[in-house]
């Protein structure tokens, strides 16, 4: 399905289905968003396999990077707090890439729709995930 958000283009994967696994479905994926002219997609949190939230695993880097090379926005929505909770490094990630404007994780669309209409680094997630660690700046404009 695919929607206008807060001026977005925006197409929303369905939380029912297979999870995309591999590099074929999520090309796949991106050439659905092509042809829709979606500029952001929506994955649910449960349409990704486990190994994506294993970091060393290289499969969530592997997406975000297709992602981010054919210029498309990704935002993950549903909680993933179970996986953030076992990993530091997931959470950093998490914390790092709800920062930018290519890759967001959101609890729930409405926390999505709430970041949209703020701009890009507007509202952060309300989940705390995207909380500034506290010797962070307050806005990635500070960072020069």
């Amino acid at each position: 399905m695919t929607t206008d958000l807060h001026g977005v283009p925006t197409m929303i994967v369905s939380p029912e289905g297979p999870p995309f696994t591999g590099e074929a479905d999520v090309t796949d994926l991106i050439g659905d968003a092509f042809g829709t002219g979606a500029e952001l997609v929506v994955l649910p949190a449960d349409r990704l396999p486990a190994e994506f939230f294993s970091l060393r695993t290289g499969i969530a880097g592997a997406i975000a990077q297709k992602f981010v090379n054919y210029h498309i926005r990704l935002a993950v929505v549903g909680d993933i707090t179970e996986h953030v909770e076992r990993s530091t490094a997931l959470r950093d990630f998490v914390v790092e890439t709800n920062r930018g404007r290519q890759l967001w994780f959101v609890p729930t669309l409405a926390d999505l729709q709430t970041r949209l209409a703020a701009g890009a680094h507007g509202a952060r997630p309300a989940n705390g995930l995207a909380a500034r660690p506290a010797d962070g700046p307050e806005d990635s404009a500070d960072r020069g």
